[in-house]
């Protein structure tokens, strides 16, 4: 049945599969920290690319609801560097042209809707884009 349910979700593109991972989004927007919650209270985390496929795997819901998503990356200490959640170094990027560009100022990470990173403030409301 599990199963069953998962085959008409992927079939009607509300979650999205890349890395063994699963995407989906609830379609609510929420600031940074309101997203790591919800995801969490979902039994799930931010979604968070690790590679190409992850990262075409979210684009999927910016590009449907036609606006931005935060992602589970945050800036490290250092200023304008920027790190996964749980402190591990980036292996993959994705930065718009010239991005990182906040000089420390913007310590959040949102997804453009052609799949370049930015980075942003944490107070803006974004789309709540979640992985499993």
């Amino acid at each position: 049945e599990l199963l069953l349910h998962l085959a008409v979700l992927r079939l009607n593109k509300m979650i999205t599969e890349s890395g063994g991972k699963i995407f989906t989004s609830n379609g609510k927007y929420a600031d940074f920290d309101a997203t790591v919650e919800k995801c969490q209270e979902a039994g799930g985390s931010i979604a968070t690319p690790r590679s190409p496929g992850e990262n075409d795997a979210i684009l999927h819901f910016v590009k449907t609801h036609n606006t931005y998503a935060y992602l589970g990356i945050k800036q490290s200490l250092i200023p304008g560097k920027f790190q996964f959640l749980n402190g591990a170094q980036l292996s993959y990027t994705n930065w718009y042209s010239n991005e990182p560009a906040g000089k420390g100022e913007e310590e959040c990470v949102e997804m453009y809707t052609d799949g370049t990173w930015n980075d942003k403030r944490c107070n803006k409301n974004h789309l709540i884009v979640c992985q499993f």
